[in-house]
């Protein structure tokens, strides 16, 4: 039972994390961040009241989603969350008999078989078009496999295969820090606070030469140690809490991919 309803809160917290574009709206209290703010939310959830079954999930309005987040229920990201929810519940409950757990145990031991399993899925979808190419970057079904296996939940014989999580942060940290570049024109974009479109070149490059950039410094540092993508993008992303990245604008786009 506590498997079950520890891999349940991680599907559930990771098919809502995303909003970066939408987090400087979001009403922020005791957390100090956009993701803080959601995670506390699912988490007072389950504290309070257990876990959302599949079931429920699958009929999950808007209002109570932005009760337990905190929020205004007519937020176009509360909207984005519940759709989430509502699939990850639907997919759960058809595919998995309603167990969370039986998702796990059904990517028998792969981290890769989980996140093939959940890139099918709306509440996970994450594939950009590049010049006529599809780019997964997957970035919440990763993490998801990530976080399961920090938890305890799920173990897995091939963490390393994980890229990085493509998001938003890491590539300002490693801006900040020298190893990526921008144009300056984009740059200075940004540091307007002008959103950056979901899916436009520009986007879609910054993820892609973060991704590129963390295969990089995890073939260096194999040589010395066992660092694998996803730890690097622990550390970069733990470094991005840092006041002196905090104060830099970084990129946002509204998009559920992250």
């Amino acid at each position: 039972m506590q498997r079950e309803q520890e891999a349940a809160f991680w599907f559930t917290l990771d098919a809502v994390n995303f909003g970066s574009g939408w987090f400087p709206t979001l009403r922020k209290r005791a957390e100090t961040t956009g993701y803080g703010t959601i995670a506390a939310g699912v988490r007072r959830r389950f504290d309070e009241q257990g876990r959302w079954t599949a079931a429920q999930l699958t009929s999950l309005t808007q209002a109570e989603l932005a009760g337990w987040l905190d929020q205004d229920p007519d937020h176009e990201l509360i909207a984005l969350m519940t759709n989430s929810l509502r699939d990850l519940g639907e997919n759960v409950r058809r595919l998995y008999g309603g167990s969370f757990a039986a998702v796990i145990d059904r990517a028998n031991g792969s981290a890769i078989e989980l996140v093939e399993a959940l890139a099918g899925w709306r509440s996970f979808a994450d594939v950009s078009l590049y010049d006529g190419r599809a780019i997964p970057f997957l970035k919440r079904a990763q993490i998801g496999a990530a976080d399961l296996s920090r938890a305890g939940v799920a173990e897995f014989s091939d963490l390393e295969r994980l890229t990085m999580f493509a998001d938003n942060l890491v590539p300002h940290v490693l801006r900040l820090d020298g190893v990526l570049w921008f144009d300056p024109e984009l740059v200075a974009r940004i540091e307007r606070e002008e959103l950056i479109e979901h899916d436009s070149p520009e986007e879609i490059e910054i993820r892609a030469c973060a991704v590129h950039a963390v295969e990089l410094l995890s073939a260096a540092t194999a040589l010395r140690e066992k660092t694998n993508a996803a730890q690097i993008d622990e550390i970069l992303w733990n470094r991005g809490q840092a006041p002196e990245y905090k104060a830099v604008p970084r990129h946002r786009s509204r998009s559920t991919a992250y």
